[in-house]
């Protein structure tokens, strides 16, 4: 049964990929195994959790996760694709691509916005970072 993790932010580019997914997932003889992955940022350093619980700050990255990943579940759940959901906390190129080779994926789909924009290009994206990091084929989606 092939892996796949689907990478997503709630983002209407993110949304494209479940749409891809959906569209594509004829493509395989076996029924998929989907992993969702929604990365949420650190809110800060240490420092916050001297005035914030560690159990606010999990709540809150619980409720972001879970809204990021409505509308990508909402349609896997209406086309009849199975999959398990995950939330992350960290770096987002990173946890996607632990995340991948913890699970044993065996392909990573996510959402590409291109170079279109300077912070792009002095920041490079997530999806170029990941294309970096992982050896596990990435499909970029427009």
């Amino acid at each position: 049964m092939p892996k796949i993790l689907v990478a997503v932010d709630g983002s209407d580019n993110s949304g494209r990929v479940i749409d891809f997914l959906i569209r594509k997932s004829g493509w395989y003889r076996e029924s998929l195994e989907v992993q969702l992955l929604n990365v949420q940022m650190p809110i800060a350093g240490v420092n916050v959790k001297m005035f914030i619980s560690s159990e606010s700050l999990n709540d809150y990255y619980r409720d972001e996760g879970t809204a990021a990943l409505k509308r990508a579940r909402e349609k896997l759940d209406a086309a009849g694709v199975p999959y398990v959901h995950h939330i992350g906390v960290g770096d987002p190129a990173e946890v996607i691509d632990e995340y991948a080779k913890a699970k044993g994926c065996d392909q990573i789909l996510m959402g590409s916005r291109g170079l279109g924009s300077v912070s792009s290009l002095v920041l490079g994206s997530v999806a170029t970072k990941v294309l970096h990091l992982t050896n596990i084929p990435v499909t970029l989606i427009r």
